[in-house]
């Protein structure tokens, strides 16, 4: 589909998200606010207190990210936009992307701005064709309204905003690899360290951060540290945008505090489970982190809680399961998904990943040994903390919380040599 026919698409659909909007409703008044008010290490330093923490999935602190971007001035250093929204279960950045696409290019210029940044990319995922379209828009608005190019709003402050769309990996999605990609080299990630903040992008210092955490710069800037620390938790500061998806009456995007409740989301937000059934398993960040059961409702769902509960908040993906759903099919497809897209540099994940898939679809077809479960468990046990990148933890940590609540499904696929669910377990 054209650029062209996309752009008529969204027009008749009655797309919002133009500049005019964005200043209407008050946008764009962080940046002269930011470079009137603040030199680029006190920017630092106040999303630094605001405790704005990396939406992407580390939860790294943002502003403890940027204090390692070395400080001289002579050097030239890079931001990059992660928009490789990967993660199965995750759609928030997607609708940032299209929905708002000038607060994504006004936190990306303040970014630019606290750690001396003159060049700054988006790495847009190859899917998101009519995000590409917005964004390019957005970008050639911005320009001609004086908020990027050279001596942006007489400051003598210069930036130029690049967009490079992908090509659907999703090892792409781990900021180094993202980086190899960006460079237009095979996406495999690079060992560590040095650190992106040393020796990033063409291996000159680097800050790489998520779409939603660029997001809330803007309003740190204009509320204030205090303001976005007083959301959340003391550690999980701010709000987030949790992406609802699974057995639940209203999938889709809420952007809540951080700490809201794990049973307010569900049976509040997202009205409850789909047909009155009972939940089964809940995943709280993406098909990467530990399933949690109904005994963790009350688990809050910023990065502590979820840790202590056994889990982690990753990229904010909450993938709701009912009581119908076959636990041993869900990990095989999580399986699936991790095996095909292992980059394959790491013997670990390489062959870890197809070990589980092959053993996850013999257990799910009626052909599984007893052995199968311990087998399951101690090649997840060779898999986690011996590779480059954590995509083979990712692989096997899912895999381990579904043998630990659900390991008697497990033994009743071996035992009845077949799904108890029958063909529709996980609909």
């Amino acid at each position: 589909m054209s650029e062209k026919v996309l752009t008529k698409r969204f027009e008749i659909s009655g797309y919002r998200g133009t500049i005019e909007e964005y200043l209407a409703t008050g946008g764009y008044q962080a940046i002269p606010r930011a470079l009137k008010e603040y030199s680029p290490e006190s920017l630092i330093d106040l999303v630094r207190r605001s405790g704005l923490r990396g939406r992407g999935g580390a939860g790294f602190p943002t502003g403890v990210k940027w204090g390692f971007v070395p400080k001289d001035p002579t050097l030239t250093k890079y931001l990059v936009c992660n928009a490789d929204e990967s993660e199965p279960g995750t759609f928030k950045d997607r609708d940032l992307i299209t929905r708002d696409p000038h607060q994504l290019l006004e936190g990306i210029i303040l970014a630019s701005y606290a750690i001396g940044c003159r060049t700054a990319y988006i790495y847009l995922r190859g899917e998101f064709v009519a995000g590409a379209v917005i964004m390019e828009q957005a970008i050639q608005d911005a320009a001609a309204h004086g908020f990027l190019g050279n001596n942006i709003l007489g400051s003598g402050f210069n930036l130029k905003v690049h967009l490079h769309r992908g090509a659907g990996a999703y090892i792409c999605g781990e900021e180094t690899a993202l980086l190899e990609s960006l460079e237009g080299k095979r996406g495999l990630p690079r060992l560590k360290p040095p650190f992106p903040a040393s020796a990033g992008l063409y291996r000159l210092p680097t800050v790489v951060n998520n779409v939603e955490t660029l997001c809330n710069l803007p309003h740190i800037v204009l509320r204030g540290a205090e303001w976005f620390s007083s959301i959340g938790s003391p550690k999980s500061t701010g709000n987030r945008i949790f992406s609802v998806s699974g057995h639940v009456r209203r999938p889709g995007n809420y952007e809540l505090p951080m700490d809201v409740p794990m049973r307010e989301l569900i049976f509040q937000h997202a009205g409850g489970m789909r047909g009155d059934r009972r939940l089964k398993a809940v995943i709280p960040g993406g098909s990467s982190v530990p399933v949690l059961t109904e005994q963790h409702l009350d688990t809050r769902m910023d990065f502590e809680s979820l840790a202590k509960a056994g889990s982690m908040a990753g990229s904010g993906g909450v993938m709701v399961m009912d009581d119908s759903t076959c636990m041993v099919r869900a990990g095989e497809i999580v399986a699936r998904f991790y095996h095909h897209e292992s980059c394959g540099q790491c013997t670990q994940c390489r062959e870890g990943t197809a070990w589980l898939h092959k053993t996850l679809r013999r257990i799910e077809a009626g052909r599984g040994r007893k052995v199968d479960m311990d087998l399951l468990m101690d090649i997840c046990d060779n898999m986690k903390g011996k590779t480059i990148c954590p995509l083979s933890d990712a692989a096997a940590m899912p895999i381990e919380s579904y043998l630990k609540y659900f390991g008697d499904e497990f033994e009743q696929h071996i035992v009845e040599r077949a799904c108890p669910f029958g063909s529709g377990g996980g609909s």
